[in-house]
């Protein structure tokens, strides 16, 4: 089964940037569409961004639209998400996410990495 390790989250100051990565473990990950959710403490999870498997097809939560790109390498397994203008109701911790194309109810997620937007 696919396993997903995230990284790059931190501390940023308002209005700066970071690149969250996650990579997964097997050449299964062209077989999912991939996901970034975050939680708020104290706010449930909600879907960031999504790419489809075709490098390209992308959607977005108005909350980040035009701020966060999402890309992925299917070539060595990795999806990434760029964050600019980062604000502090940015700051959560964000995971990634696979869910097969075909059976949608198999997903995998990550362990989360911590984002924290703050002067």
């Amino acid at each position: 089964q696919v396993q997903l390790a995230e990284s790059g989250g931190g501390l940023v100051q308002p209005g700066g940037s970071l690149k969250l990565s996650c990579a997964a473990s097997e050449d299964a990950f062209v077989h999912y569409t991939m996901n970034w959710y975050r939680q708020a403490p104290g706010k449930q999870r909600e879907l960031v961004a999504s790419i489809r498997n075709d490098e390209v097809t992308t959607e977005y939560a108005e909350s980040v639209k035009g701020r966060f790109t999402i890309s992925r390498v299917n070539l060595n397994n990795t999806v990434y998400l760029q964050m600019n203008s980062l604000k502090p109701e940015d700051t959560a911790v964000y995971y990634c996410n696979a869910r097969h194309i075909l059976v949608r109810t198999h997903e995998i997620w990550g362990q989360g990495t911590l984002v924290t937007v703050s002067s």
